[in-house]
């Protein structure tokens, strides 16, 4: 039995060059409604997706889009895949790139601080759950599933995942189109 996790494709929205932190609420929310536009996933992405026998995708739009340009159509779209909340701190002067605030505002949130926004224990656990999905659908297909899915959350799985007695076949990397296959022997 074989569980790929991969990461969406390149988002299309960017955004503004710098921007306070009380813009970055309205930042992250642009950004969950992107799609990835145009970009295409390497061979060895479209190789991973055509081996599983069943396909799960995170209901946000950079999730369901890279389906579309792998050409295929999930058989179980859930939010419990979905990326974990990002946290906004509000700290009055400074402008930065999205992307470093994003950054920020994550190593924030792994040390415990999440403000309103889903704290790390709450994604772990929804993580659990996400990975039951996906272990039982790997033992009733017999086959490889992929998720499409994000970085931190496919993390959270990956660890639950091993946790189980599950043995990582390839490391997932951090960047889009990246997989990580897990197989129980």
């Amino acid at each position: 039995m074989e569980i790929i996790l991969m990461r969406h494709g390149k988002p299309s929205f960017t955004g503004a060059r710098k921007v306070a932190t009380r813009e970055m609420a309205s930042w992250i929310q642009q950004y969950d409604l992107s799609c990835i536009g145009s970009d295409q996933p390497p061979e060895a992405s479209r190789v991973l997706v055509h081996r599983a026998l069943m396909v799960f995708s995170s209901p946000l739009p950079r999730a369901m889009s890279s389906a579309r340009n792998l050409n295929v159509e999930p058989e179980i779209i859930d939010n419990v895949f979905r990326e974990a909340e990002l946290p906004v701190y509000l700290i009055p002067v400074v402008k930065l790139s999205p992307f470093s605030w994003v950054i920020f505002f994550r190593l924030m949130w792994l040390c415990g601080m999440s403000q309103k926004a889903e704290s790390l224990a709450m994604a772990k656990r929804r993580a659990r759950q996400a990975t039951g999905m996906l272990v039982e659908h790997a033992r009733e297909n017999t086959g490889p599933v992929l998720l499409i899915g994000h970085g931190i959350m496919n993390r959270l799985i990956a660890n639950e995942l091993i946790s189980l007695g599950w043995k990582k076949r390839t490391r997932a990397g951090k960047g889009y189109w990246e997989a990580g296959v897990y197989a129980f022997l």
